[in-house]
């Protein structure tokens, strides 16, 4: 399933779930479902840069996560760590920049410097980008966001009384990414998790059924079909939303 170009959201988000669940409807372990499911992230990234997606942002590990079984969390770190030593190669050679959201600063020290590599080496690129929110939580990004903002304030770098969005979107951790125009769930929950709560006040959401691991182009490419059916107003009445639209095909 193709899309024309024009209708592509250029910022995807997605929130991936089901790992387990597929692992358990084979009989097979957790980890398994993790391990087919970082597959599905290599596919899916891949995917959405040949759809026309300039950004992709995967809800890879949550603050919550923590509280899984220790083992559990073990292997999802060692499969975070592998996944970015084996794809550095493919990044640079296919130009993806990559990015991190979160408090990566929490993060097993070896996923760490291999985050910091990824992102070093991957730096200067701008047609496409992938980012992994990685113990993320949108709460937490508030509170973190509010902190250094009373902080600026503080200093003397910000007004108190400027309590506009545009001011304090800049100390999220999104603060020079644009916002999501699509959000993603996989695996059949309507829920959105504590994820980019403030950022995707505006997107549209597709929830599937589909589980993560079996996730692939035709399943987005419906997501953004899906999508491309929907109206847009941004607080605007329909008749405001099309008039323009007309005018801009005369």
């Amino acid at each position: 399933m193709s899309v024309p170009a024009e209708n592509v959201p250029p910022h995807v988000a997605i929130i991936m779930d089901g790992n387990g669940r597929w692992a358990k409807q084979r009989g097979l372990p957790r980890i398994e479902g993790h391990r087919r499911g970082v597959e599905t992230v290599r596919n899916v990234t891949f995917a959405a840069r040949d759809l026309g997606v300039r950004m992709l942002t995967l809800y890879a590990f949550s603050i919550e996560n923590w509280k899984r079984p220790p083992e559990e969390v073990g292997a999802l770190m060692g499969l975070l760590e592998y996944y970015l030593k084996k794809e550095l190669d493919t990044f640079v050679r296919d130009r993806v920049r990559f990015r991190t959201i979160g408090r990566t600063e929490e993060l097993p020290a070896g996923v760490q410097k291999h985050l910091r590599t990824t992102i070093e080496e991957t730096k200067c690129f701008t047609d496409y980008t992938l980012v992994l929110a990685l113990n993320y939580g949108s709460r937490a990004e508030i509170v973190d966001a509010a902190r250094a903002y009373a902080a600026a304030v503080a200093a003397g770098k910000e007004k108190l009384n400027d309590g506009s969005w545009s001011t304090f979107s800049r100390y999220l951790y999104t603060a020079d990414m644009p916002d999501p125009d699509l959000v993603i769930r996989t695996s059949g929950e309507k829920r959105i998790s504590n994820f980019l709560s403030l950022q995707a006040a505006y997107a549209e959401f597709v929830f599937t059924p589909v589980l993560w691991p079996d996730f692939g182009k035709d399943d987005l490419s419906a997501a953004i079909a899906d999508y491309n059916r929907r109206e847009r107003r941004f607080g605007q009445t329909s008749e405001q939303v099309v008039a323009p639209a007309k005018a801009h095909r005369k």
